[in-house]
């Protein structure tokens, strides 16, 4: 399920350089000591502050940096000293560093502190003060702006003790003889701090963003509830609180307090029974934050866990069964990792499972990915891992602080297809396994769709499993995503405005609103409050305020979700309209804005001909689309203004006709069909390949009518051209009259001109004459060269002018006594010597056809004369 790309190795790229190092100090050609390398702190920038032990019994402290791959000494203590936390200036000319004295042995008889605090000049190294002495751990953790590094003669230090508080020292530097970098006044430090935070005991630093999450004591509300804050601080360096949240946790939920994201205390590791909730603040910059926290109950061998949706207002609270194969004792200690990759949360619990969360979409478990067993388990050498995580990245790091390494971890799109495309064992019903293909099928369509490869694996699979699933329709679920993939990272507020899956539409399966396992329950309106200039920033603050409000507006109204099922109605309705007016003007505006778009889109490889057709219908479905899209948008989200949700969803309806096309060629060149099916063979019946086509197009009409989205001009006429090659003329005939295929005008044209006229085609020629409306059926038959279409012709031809002959009252027949007069069938004569005099006076209909044959139509007229009076059989 996740891919482990190697990122970092302390050995490989630290500890081999510090050998060498040690190996120049001791004037060695290799040293063989042990330097006992260690990862003290992870920088903004990435940087890897570690120490080792030197070969004269000092400590060092060094700096990995990621871009060039080059390590760096920054200071040397003269003795070997306990390193508890450690942080460097972006400007590296200040060095805070946290040691934990020794307070055993001969050195417990001294007034020693437990904890030493330092701040060290290091450009060059020059003067050390200390900042604090005291008997409790102290973490430290210098600011880092955006700014210019050369240009900044001043530092920002975050100092954070064990007895919950927070501290924050302004060090001003001053520069000498050039480039000397000192404090400019030292001894009065400790009057530069500022106290941020007076009380907590759980507390959470964020690099990259420049936040403090802390838990504190909440009197205001309920027993039980813990106050979670967030101080943001600004590139001035000063700070607020911007965002408070009460959280329901059990009673003293940390019996000391928890540091996180503070670096790496290899001399205190808190033991695990001691743990118990563990709890993570994670974020991302389109606005959304999660709050997950664990705790693992003591009674049943059942892991609680909790992920707090700010940007969606609720709260979702998982409980799922371990099993009961493993000792309580054990089953108390566990705790899993809360691992970010995208907008999916996975909760990984080791040897036990895997539950991928989708936190924009988290209404239904279906789709969440939820994975059990030992196969679950990740490729890490031990369980002291840790997550690092940047807001801007869309994947996660893992460092594994037992061997030193860190690795990139991605979904693995591999291991999701092999979830779609295994095979139902008998005894497991599909319904079963259905919840985890879809999930699987989301996945990859909107979190991952943006490789052409894995969307072209993924019309493959959708080719060799056509027929619906038991629980779900996988057309219309592929249809549904890959459009919402291509707008939902504009704003997280689309996540319950656009349609995201065809199962809200419906009476959802039972098997997908149940996880075997997991029990879950939801919670609305978690009162989140926020404060100070958060309610005015720009970006993340401003569109994760944005997003809460615009979710709870969407809570409280009816079907704020646009189903697109939901303009039948509306279509019905434009359907019936025959003339025009000036909404099928505006309908139609909407649809040359989209075909426009899609022009620009195209594919080299024109496969499919496609776009190349007035299908009115579908052309009216289309503008209908974009109006009532563009409706819903402006009514839920009038922040997005008119001209972007205009842009939007001009796209997404291109996007979708595109998107059609795409599936077409891509089953075209798989079964690799030539220009010859488009043609009509009287002997050749439809291949294997052309089949199976023919049933994958007939599977994206029965989605887009469930969902009533418009077809690619063009399409009905391709469907229909493979329905003659692969169906009996008879079963081609019900799928017309039941409504399934559709009898364009290009079609039929084809039909009457390219197919010959054996006894069996003349058949199909006149049933499907007879099912053609009437305006249709007048255009249709001068094309085809049938003496019973030239009879039809010549009807309508001689109606035309006696309705014609019917208005000029007072035509005088004069020419009873000129050559070619025939009493003997005086009707007949009288008939052909009308048609003769006014033929001239009017327009023939049918202008590409000559003069019509008064002899003609005289022998055609008395045959059917004939027929009627019963001289003559048909």
């Amino acid at each position: 399920m996740l891919k482990l790309k190697p990122k970092f190795d302390l050995h490989r790229d630290v500890v081999s350089d510090v050998l060498r190092k040690e190996a120049s100090v001791c004037r060695v050609e290799e040293y063989s000591g042990a330097v006992d390398t260690r990862i003290l702190n992870i920088e903004r920038d990435g940087s890897i502050l570690f120490c080792w032990k030197g070969a004269t019994g000092t400590t060092r402290i060094g700096k990995y940096d990621p871009n060039n791959k080059q390590n760096k000494l920054l200071y040397t203590f003269d003795k070997q000293v306990c390193v508890s936390s450690c942080s460097l200036n972006k400007e590296e000319t200040l060095l805070a560093v946290s040691l934990a004295q020794n307070t055993s042995g001969e050195e417990r008889l001294k007034p020693i502190s437990k904890c030493l605090t330092l701040l060290i000049e290091i450009q060059p190294i020059n003067n050390t003060k200390v900042l604090k002495a005291v008997d409790c751990r102290v973490k430290v953790q210098f600011l880092q702006s955006e700014a210019d590094k050369r240009s900044i003669l001043e530092s920002h230090l975050l100092l954070l003790t064990e007895d919950g508080y927070v501290d924050l020292y302004h060090v001003l530097l001053t520069r000498q003889e050039g480039y000397r970098v000192v404090m400019a006044h030292p001894d009065r430090l400790s009057k530069t701090a500022e106290r941020v935070v007076e009380d907590f005991c759980w507390v959470q630093w964020d690099g990259r963003t420049q936040r403090l999450y802390y838990l504190t004591h909440n009197v205001t509300h309920t027993q039980g509830k813990l106050l979670f804050r967030c101080v943001q601080f600004y590139i001035s360096h000063n700070c607020e609180t911007v965002l408070e949240l009460p959280l329901e946790l059990p009673a003293n939920p940390f019996p000391t307090v928890k540091f996180v994201n503070l670096g790496f205390d290899h001399f205190h590791m808190e033991r695990p029974e001691k743990e118990l909730v563990r709890m993570e603040v994670l974020t991302n910059g389109i606005g959304s934050m999660c709050v997950c926290y664990s705790q693992p109950l003591k009674d049943r061998l059942e892991l609680i866990y909790t992920l707090v949706l700010v940007h969606k207002d609720c709260s979702k609270t998982f409980r799922v069964s371990l099993g009961s194969d493993q000792p309580p004792q054990k089953a108390r200690q566990l705790h899993p990792l809360f691992i970010p990759i995208g907008y999916y949360i996975l909760v990984y619990l080791q040897d036990y499972f895997l539950h991928c969360i989708n936190t924009r979409q988290q209404e239904m478990l279906c789709h969440s990915l939820y994975l059990s067993g030992p196969d679950m388990n990740l490729d890490l050498q031990s369980a002291n891992v840790t997550v690092l995580h940047a807001e801007e990245e869309s994947s996660s790091s893992l460092l594994d602080l037992t061997t030193g390494r860190i690795h990139t971890a991605e979904l693995s799109p591999a291991y999701l297809l092999q979830l779609l495309r295994s095979d139902t064992p008998s005894r497991c019903p599909s319904s079963k396994t259905d919840p985890q293909r879809l999930a699987a099928l989301h996945c990859l369509l909107v979190y991952m769709g943006n490789d052409p490869n894995l969307e072209l694996k993924i019309i493959e699979w959708l080719c060799d499993n056509v027929n619906a699933f038991e629980s779900f329709d996988q057309f219309q679920e592929f249809i549904l995503a890959s459009l919402y993939r291509i707008s939902y990272e504009k704003s997280l507020s689309l996540d319950k405005v656009l349609p995201y899956s065809s199962v809200f539409d419906k009476k959802i399966p039972v098997c997908l609103l149940e996880v075997p396992g997991v029990f879950c329950t939801t919670e609305l309106h978690i009162e989140a409050v926020f404060k100070g200039k958060a309610r005015g920033l720009q970006g993340f603050w401003s569109e994760l305020q944005w997003n809460t409000e615009r979710t709870k507006y969407l809570d409280a109204v009816p079907n704020p979700r646009y189903r697109t099922s939901h303009i039948q109605a509306d279509w019905d309705k434009l359907r019936s309209e025959r003339r025009p007016s000036s909404h099928m003007n505006h309908m139609e505006d909407n649809t040359k804005k989209v075909l426009s778009m899609v022009d620009t889109w195209c594919l080299d490889k024109k496969l499919v001909p496609l776009f190349q057709e007035d299908d009115h219908q579908q052309r009216a479905l289309i503008g209908l689309t974009v109006d009532k899209l563009r409706e819903h948008l402006n009514r839920h989200l009038p922040r997005l203004g008119k001209k972007k949700i205009d842009s939007l969803v001009v796209n997404y309806v291109a996007k979708l006709l595109e998107l059609i096309r795409h599936m077409l060629e891509s089953v075209w060149l798989k079964y690799k069909l030539g220009p010859c099916v488009l043609c009509f063979s009287s002997t050749q019946r439809g291949s294997p390949g052309e089949w199976s086509v023919f049933h994958f197009m007939f599977r994206i009409l029965e989605a887009m009518r469930g969902l009533c989205l418009p077809l690619p001009p063009g399409y009905h006429t391709l469907l229909a051209l493979l329905a003659v090659r692969c169906l009996p003329h008879h079963t081609f005939l019900q799928y017309i009259d039941h409504g399934v295929l559709q009898l364009t005008e290009t079609f039929v044209s084809r039909l009457m001109t390219d197919l010959d006229n054996s006894d069996a085609n003349e058949r199909l020629k006149f049933s499907i004459l007879k099912r053609l409306p009437e305006p249709m059926e007048q255009r249709i038959y001068h094309m085809w060269d049938h003496p019973v279409s030239s009879a039809s012709i010549s009807r309508d031809y001689v109606r035309t002018l006696l309705e014609k002959h019917n208005k000029n009252k007072g035509f005088a027949f004069t020419g009873r006594d000129k050559p070619g007069f025939r009493p003997e069938f005086l009707p007949l004569t009288y008939l052909a010597k009308i048609l003769s005099d006014i033929e001239e006076q009017a327009l023939n209909p049918f202008e590409e056809q000559e003069n019509v044959d008064a002899r003609f139509v005289e022998e055609t007229a008395l045959k059917q004369t004939l027929i009627l009076l019963g001289f003559e059989e048909k």
